[in-house]
C-alpha cells in the first residue's frame, strides 16, 4: 500500500509536544527575563538571554528569530534601570551578535529544508514508477499490497512487486535485492521493467526468469560496484490461470508464500531451489516451476525477508505462520493492515529492513453467479 497524493511539508507528528517546542524560546525568553528581574543583581540571570536567539533559529523563521532577539535587548536595556552596574553593553552585544548568527543559521536551515523537500518530491515519483499502485482486483483473482521503509525518510529501496494481466493469468512479482541504496534500487527497478514486458509474451514462468536473469546481468555488468559479486536478488514468480484452480510458483531463494485454505495455513517450500537472480552462472540455471491448488476463498501471501527477520527487543524474530493462524478469515486489505500494525508494535516501531508484501485472494465469480441463478 503507496499512500497516494502530493507530498507536503509537513510538521513532525509529535502533536501538542511540537506546538510546545515551538514555543520554547518564548518559554525560555520569559523564564530568564523573570529571574532576572526578582533575583539579586549578583546572580546575573541576564546573561542568559542571548540563548533565547540561538534556540529559536533551530525551529523559526530568519524574521521571527530576529524579532525575539530585539526583544532580549530590550529586556536587557530595562534591566540597566534596574541594575546600573550590571555590565549591560556586554550581554547587549552578546545578544546582537548571537541573533545575527542565529538569523544566518535559520536561513541555511530554511534552505536545507527546501531542498530535502524537493529530494523527496523525486523520489516520491520515482517510487510511483518503481512500485506503482497495483490494481485491487484482476478478473476473479483480489489484490493488495504494503510496503514499509525501514528508515521513515525513505522512499524507495530494494524491495519490490509487480502484478500484471496476461493471456495466461494473472502473474505476480515479488522480490529484493540484495543491500541497500541506488544500487539497490536500480536493480529492482531493472527487474521490475523486464517482468512488465515478459510477462505478457513469455507462455512459461521459466522464460520469464531466465530474461529477468539476462537483465539484471546486463545492469550489473553496465553498472558495476563494489558489491558487484554480492549483488543478486531474490524473486517470487506467481501464475493464477484465468478461471484459476491452481497457482503456479517459481522461487528463486525468496522466503516460501504462505496459502490460507479452509482455515489451516501451509507453508509452500518449493520442491527444487531456484537460484537467486543474478545468481545463475555461479550455481546453475535449473528452474523449478511448482503447482499448488488455489480453489475460491484462497489467500496467498507473497512478502519479503523484512517482515520475517523483525525482531523485538529480545531479538526474537517475527512468527509469522503461528501469526497468520491467529488472524483467522480476513479480506486482504484487512490482512494487510494488521500486518502492518503488529509488525510495528512486535519492533518497537523501529524496522530494520523495508518489508513488501502481497495478499491474492481468489473468488470465482462465475461460480458464484451460477449458484444464485443469474446468467
Amino acid at each position: 500500500m503507496i499512500t497516494p497524493g502530493r507530498l507536503r511539508r509537513r510538521r513532525p507528528p509529535y502533536g501538542g509536544r511540537w506546538e510546545a517546542a515551538l514555543l520554547s524560546p518564548v518559554i525560555l525568553t520569559v523564564l530568564i527575563a523573570g529571574l532576572a528581574f526578582s533575583t539579586p543583581r549578583e546572580i546575573a540571570f541576564s546573561r542568559l538571554l542571548p540563548a533565547a536567539p540561538a534556540l529559536a533559529a533551530a525551529m523559526w523563521p530568519v524574521l521571527p528569530t530576529i524579532l525575539l532577539g530585539t526583544f532580549c535587548l530590550l529586556v536587557m536595556i530595562g534591566l540597566s534601570f534596574v541594575y546600573t552596574d550590571l555590565g549591560t553593553p556586554y550581554t547587549a552585544a552578546a545578544i546582537v551578535a548571537v541573533t545575527l548568527a542565529a538569523a544566518y543559521a535559520s536561513h541555511v536551515r530554511l534552505q536545507r529544508e527546501e531542498t530535502l523537500f524537493h529530494v523527496r518530491l523525486v523520489a516520491d515519483a520515482a517510487q510511483k514508477v518503481l512500485l506503482r499502485p497495483l490494481p485491487r482486483r484482476i478478473a476473479d483473482v483480489e489484490i493488495e499490497s504494503l510496503y514499509l521503509a525501514a528508515q521513515e525518510q525513505a522512499r524507495i529501496g530494494g524491495d519490490f512487486y509487480e502484478a500484471a494481466d496476461t493471456p495466461y493469468g494473472v502473474r505476480l512479482l515479488i522480490g529484493d535485492v540484495r543491500g541497500k541504496g541506488l544500487p539497490a534500487v536500480g536493480a529492482a527497478s531493472t527487474v521490475i521493467s523486464c517482468f512488465r514486458e515478459a510477462a505478457y509474451d513469455e507462455p512459461d514462468l521459466r522464460g520469464i526468469i531466465h530474461r529477468l536473469e539476462t537483465s539484471i546481468c546486463r545492469y550489473s555488468a553496465a553498472f558495476p560496484g563494489q558489491d558487484l559479486p554480492e549483488r543478486f536478488a531474490t524473486a517470487i514468480l506467481a501464475e493464477i490461470p484465468h478461471g484459476g484452480g491452481h497457482v503456479r510458483l517459481l522461487n528463486c531463494g525468496h522466503p516460501p508464500p504462505l496459502l490460507m485454505h479452509h482455515g489451516g495455513i501451509r507453508v509452500l517450500e518449493p520442491t527444487a531451489p531456484s537460484p537467486p537472480l543474478n545468481l545463475a552462472t555461479l550455481i546453475g540455471n535449473r528452474y523449478c516451476v511448482d503447482t499448488v491448488t488455489f480453489a475460491p476463498g484462497d489467500q496467498l501471501l507473497l512478502y519479503t525477508d523484512g517482515v520475517t527477520e523483525t525482531r523485538d527487543r529480545t531479538g526474537e524474530f517475527f512468527p509469522l505462520p503461528d501469526w497468520i493462524r491467529g488472524q483467522g478469515p480476513a479480506p486482504p486489505r484487512e490482512l494487510l493492515d494488521r500486518l502492518h500494525r503488529d509488525l510495528l508494535h512486535y519492533s518497537g516501531g523501529r524496522l530494520d529492513d523495508d518489508i513488501a508484501a502481497l495478499a491474492v485472494r481468489y473468488q470465482n465469480t462465475r461460480s458464484q453467479v451460477k449458484q444464485f441463478g443469474v446468467d
